[in-house]
């Protein structure tokens, strides 16, 4: 790697622990930076300490977990597609999800889940959804070679998926609506320990997937081809995406809600930091300034006011999009 690269991911990875820490500092209750040390290894005010472990350092791991699980979907996307555009929000993964979870939501109180059970069915049904949607998209862009009639056709899938959930919302009772619509504005307050407990090792398990994938991302963007010319097995490559993008954007979108642009946005960011193309340096880049980046809007969604937080998909669309409008009007050859 060049030394630009030793003094991006430095700084990346500075700017994690220092937003992690503004995120365990902030909130209704201010509590000073000697007090939130205190609270985590040396026990210090008891009603401190519980702000600290159960409620604010596990929202700041869900931000960052959720951040370097959709940056890396947002790459291995774009890769596979070509498409400086792709995402999985945009091409309807997202969408895919929220289907799953809005079919399992409407469903699951009349079958008297409890708790983990809810969390786990929630999780399943976002996979489910999200891997049929994306099913969709590859089906379809093996044979469609136009870039962008896939991105087109993969709007128009989301786009069916989130007319179905409106059908349901119609039919369905005012207290399941009402919670399915505040679970669309995102939040990462409302992952609970046990939750985490689940979340975590799946977000791990995708994110080792897609450092798995970094050899065939790096020939597939050339074309698949020149891929298996390279002795890459075309079809795995894509199936490992495929099991990846599922895991990290399922589970996601399952315990946090669609959020949208972060994965679109943060792979282009870690381009134009880096000058680079190769995923050895992208992967690591983008899990890196996902979480950053999430963390960052975070901390913004309760600068305004302290005792409200903001939804997290308003944030991280006023940070992401600007970025993507500068990457369609300066054009950038990035594939």
């Amino acid at each position: 790697m060049k030394t630009r690269h030793y003094i991006f991911f430095g700084v990346t990875a500075v700017a994690v622990v220092v937003l992690l820490m503004c995120d365990l500092l902030l909130g209704a209750t201010t509590i000073s930076p000697s007090e939130v040390w205190r609270a985590l290894w040396e026990g210090g005010d008891a009603d401190v300490a519980v702000i600290v472990r159960r409620f604010r350092l596990p929202k700041a791991v869900v931000a960052a977990l959720c951040g370097a699980a959709l940056g890396a979907s947002g790459l291995q996307m774009q890769t596979l597609f070509r498409n400086p555009l792709a995402g999985p929000y945009v091409l309807g993964i997202s969408s895919g999800a929220s289907l799953g979870v809005a079919l399992f939501v409407m469903g699951a109180p009349l079958l008297g889940a409890g708790s983990v059970a809810f969390s786990l069915g929630m999780v399943g049904a976002a996979w489910i959804g999200a891997a049929l949607i994306f099913m969709l998209i590859v089906s379809v862009s093996r044979r469609v070679k136009d870039i962008m009639t896939v991105l087109i056709l993969g709007v128009m899938f989301g786009s069916v998926a989130s007319a179905v959930v409106e059908i349901l919302q119609y039919f369905a009772s005012e207290s399941s609506v009402k919670s399915y619509v505040v679970w669309t504005m995102g939040s990462l307050g409302n992952v609970t320990t046990t939750q985490l407990g689940i979340m975590a090792p799946v977000i791990v398990a995708g994110l080792v997937v897609a450092v798995a994938t970094i050899k065939p991302l790096n020939a597939l963007m050339l074309g698949e081809q020149y891929a298996a010319t390279m002795g890459i097995n075309v079809r795995l490559g894509r199936m490992a995406v495929l099991v990846s993008t599922t895991l990290l954007a399922g589970t996601v979108t399952a315990f946090c809600g669609p959020i949208g642009f972060l994965g679109l946005a943060v792979p282009h960011v870690v381009r134009m930091a880096t000058g680079e193309a190769d995923h050895r340096v992208l992967m690591p880049g983008v899990i890196l300034t996902g979480a950053a980046v999430m963390l960052l809007c975070d901390v913004v969604s309760r600068l305004p006011l302290s005792e409200i937080t903001l939804p997290i998909n308003t944030v991280t669309a006023l940070l992401g999009i600007p970025i993507i409008i500068v990457v369609i009007i300066k054009g950038r050859n990035l594939f």
